[in-house]
């Protein structure tokens, strides 16, 4: 068997399957980790996010039969454990009770210990029973995935080493890292504390960047927080989900069905002045891209013309993050200097208030549809 330029052991001795079975070149073991990483985020992101946790989207058995193996190889996670922590973030976001929030444990302790933070609600059976449902009981769930957590891990530490040999030890710690640290850590960590936020939601989710390409399009967190049932992350023409991109070519292969997907507004400049039930749905329906117009087209100009006229670049910028969030999600520090700065510019107050309370008239949707109108 061929080396592929690789030195000699010790300079003395090859020694067979030194470098594997695969024998690959240094290249090689570089496109083979991609890979493989990429499988990995496919698995969550497809699988355990789009498909089990909402319901966006059905796969196809085989696929989800594929992830789920991979899945249990490469972290020992079980899908119903999985699905209820993820639900169980969303129904309490920001909030005491969210098992990974930085705004309730730090942003430093979900970026070290988010994978901590996933088990200790994954042995929860209070959190399993109550967000876990209508996720896969079959006999594989059972007797091999809940039961045998770890054996999935040693299955794929023998498979690396047999494949890769020595340099299998690197492979095999990028593939175990891998979810810790790009999930667990990055996605709930830094995914709700820096980034930009295309939609004013009441949590502290961003998009890291744009282009959705490492973690399988989980980069783009505010978009999925605002639409969390949609199988497509990317919203704005030059953001990429490469998850969607992952999903079209299932789906043209009959793989994969599409559930659903976030709302597009049509607006219509000839709409009624006074609003009937088909305009009120389509508002509630829409209400993300309601508040983002408002804030793109009132307060975001106001703003500019209020603090471009005194020359204070850094105060707008710094003022226009603090106004993207939910005021109870700023520190009190920010929460003061957005209140001074609110006092100083009164129509900006004024445009503010008015907001705020178009963001609670949807939280009432309960209500008949005559009190909303």
């Amino acid at each position: 068997m061929g080396y592929s330029g690789w030195p000699e052991f010790f300079g003395v001795l090859r020694v067979d399957y030194l470098y594997g079975v695969l024998d690959l070149s240094f290249w090689g073991y570089v496109i083979a980790v991609f890979l493989m990483v990429q499988l990995a985020m496919m698995s969550v992101t497809l699988y355990l996010h789009r498909d089990q946790a909402h319901r966006a989207i059905d796969l196809h058995p085989i696929l989800q039969h594929i992830f789920r193996l991979w899945i249990w190889m490469t972290s020992g996670i079980v899908t119903r454990q999985w699905v209820a922590v993820h639900r169980k973030h969303h129904a309490l976001c920001e909030q005491e009770g969210d098992p990974h929030s930085p705004k309730v444990y730090g942003l430093k302790k979900v970026l070290l210990e988010g994978s901590e933070l996933y088990r200790d609600q994954a042995r929860n059976p209070e959190t399993c029973e109550k967000y876990g449902r209508g996720c896969p009981e079959d006999w594989m769930e059972r007797h091999v995935y809940s039961k045998h957590h770890y054996l999935g891990i040693g299955m794929l530490v023998v498979l690396d080493l047999i494949l890769f040999g020595v340099p299998g030890i690197i492979i095999i710690a990028i593939q175990l890292s891998t979810m810790p640290v790009m999930a667990a850590g990055v996605i709930n960590g830094l995914g709700h504390a820096v980034g930009y936020r295309n939609f004013d939601t009441d949590d502290a989710s961003t998009n890291l960047v744009p282009w959705g390409l490492i973690v399988g399009g989980e980069e783009l967190h505010n978009n999925h927080h605002a639409f969390p049932s949609s199988a497509k992350f990317s919203i704005r023409p030059w953001e990429f989900d490469i998850g969607w991109f992952y999903l079209t070519i299932f789906k043209f292969f009959g793989l994969a069905k599409i559930r659903r997907v976030a709302p597009r507004p049509d607006i219509d400049p000839a709409a009624p002045a006074i609003p009937d039930l088909d305009n009120l749905r389509a508002v509630i329906i829409n209400r993300m891209h309601v508040l983002r117009n408002f804030s793109r087209e009132v307060t975001l100009p106001e703003l500019k013309r209020e603090l471009s006229d005194i020359g204070q670049s850094d105060l707008l910028r710094r003022m226009r993050r603090m106004l993207s969030f939910n005021p109870t999600l700023l520190d009190e520090e920010s929460r003061i200097k957005l209140g001074e700065q609110l006092d100083r510019l009164p129509t900006l107050k004024t445009i503010v208030e008015y907001r705020d309370e178009l963001g609670k008239l949807w939280q009432g949707a309960n209500v008949s549809n005559e009190r909303l109108l």
